[in-house]
């Protein structure tokens, strides 16, 4: 038998630090995923929409996946649980369909080349990291040619 009652007080700011935890997983695989395609086509409409395309499955997937076990709370016998439960599914079925697949995209199509703008003086006080032997040669400067940014000695890659 569950009782009716207030939500506790302390649900929304955990539910909170909870989403924004889940949802940035999402978000890095998708924003990652779109920088790749404009990086390899330098078209901000085509890589957002491949972006989506190789993406959408898997994060309907993991939100599916999450929604059901976090849906399954519900069953539980204590209060606190159902609300976390109940919380946790509607969040991330909010934040799956109508935020990753729908807001983020339209906005980066929006937004054309600005998404990938990035300041040069502080592209060069930041170190720049790769999981892919491939990308190492990315950020080196060709020969005779000057390092992005502008003066200074070329940054050496760091491996992750």
């Amino acid at each position: 038998m569950s009782r009716a009652g207030p939500i506790e007080a302390f649900l929304p700011v955990m539910l909170f630090a909870i989403f924004f935890g889940l949802s940035m997983d999402y978000e890095v695989f998708l924003v990652t995923r779109i920088h790749e395609e404009w990086l390899r086509t330098g078209d901000n409409a085509k890589a957002v929409r491949n972006g989506l395309a190789a993406t959408g499955r898997t994060i309907t997937a993991a939100a599916l996946i999450m929604i059901l076990v976090f849906g399954s709370f519900i069953l539980g016998g204590q209060i606190v649980i159902k609300e976390f439960g109940l919380g946790l599914a509607g969040g991330i079925l909010v934040d799956a369909i109508v935020i990753r697949s729908t807001i983020v995209p339209a906005v980066m199509r929006m937004l054309g080349k600005s998404n990938w703008w990035f300041p040069s003086w502080l592209d060069r006080v930041l170190p720049h990291f790769s999981v892919d032997a491939d990308d190492e040669d990315e950020f080196a400067p060709r020969a005779g040619e000057e390092p992005e940014g502008g003066r200074g000695e070329p940054r050496e890659l760091m491996p992750v």
